[in-house]
């Protein structure tokens, strides 16, 4: 027979404590690394999993194996599809929506690092220039680390424009 668990869904007795969000995060980590471990399998790729909780949400990374770079794809294409479809495999397993980041061969860390370093020198390109600038058309992903990285530098704003999947930031001096 079943036990519920304490301070599961059934439990209304307030706000829930800090540790259990963090259990069900790494409660969506365990089963999004059994899932990827089975498309592992499945596709005969070697990889470690590691399974972090960081800002609020479940990373799950894999790295060390030589076919990991066609799970990233042209520009992240099949890591962001993969992505998906572990979010949807904790989602069916879990029943809640899951905003776990996934990261295959450090491409998504790199990938960060690059797109900061553009958000930045955009921004103080718009400062000297005085003219705005758009972007190419970039995910939600990269959106969000370009914004993060204009947001640091005083005297430029940024926004995001158009409809997915051709939306751009849009960089340009503050009013």
């Amino acid at each position: 027979m079943a036990k519920a668990a304490q301070g599961g869904p059934a439990d209304s007795s307030g706000p829930r404590p800090a540790s259990s969000v963090e259990d069900q995060l790494v409660r969506e980590g365990d089963v999004a690394g059994d899932y990827l471990e089975r498309v592992l399998d499945v596709l005969d790729y070697d990889g470690d999993i590691d399974l972090d909780v960081e800002a609020g949400r479940a990373v799950v990374s894999i790295d060390g194996g030589d076919d990991l770079d066609k799970l990233v794809g042209d520009r992240g294409a099949v890591l962001e599809a993969l992505q998906e479809l572990t979010r949807l495999a904790v989602q069916q397993s879990l029943g809640n929506r899951s905003r776990l980041m996934l990261d295959i061969a450090g491409w998504r860390r790199s990938r960060r690092d690059e797109l900061t370093e553009l958000g930045t020198r955009t921004a103080k390109e718009v400062l000297d220039s005085g003219q705005p600038v758009r972007l190419r058309p970039m995910t939600p992903f990269e959106r969000k680390v370009v914004h993060d990285a204009v947001a640091g530098v005083k005297g430029v704003v940024s926004e995001s424009e158009g409809e997915e999947p051709r939306r751009q930031v849009v960089v340009s001096r503050s009013a």
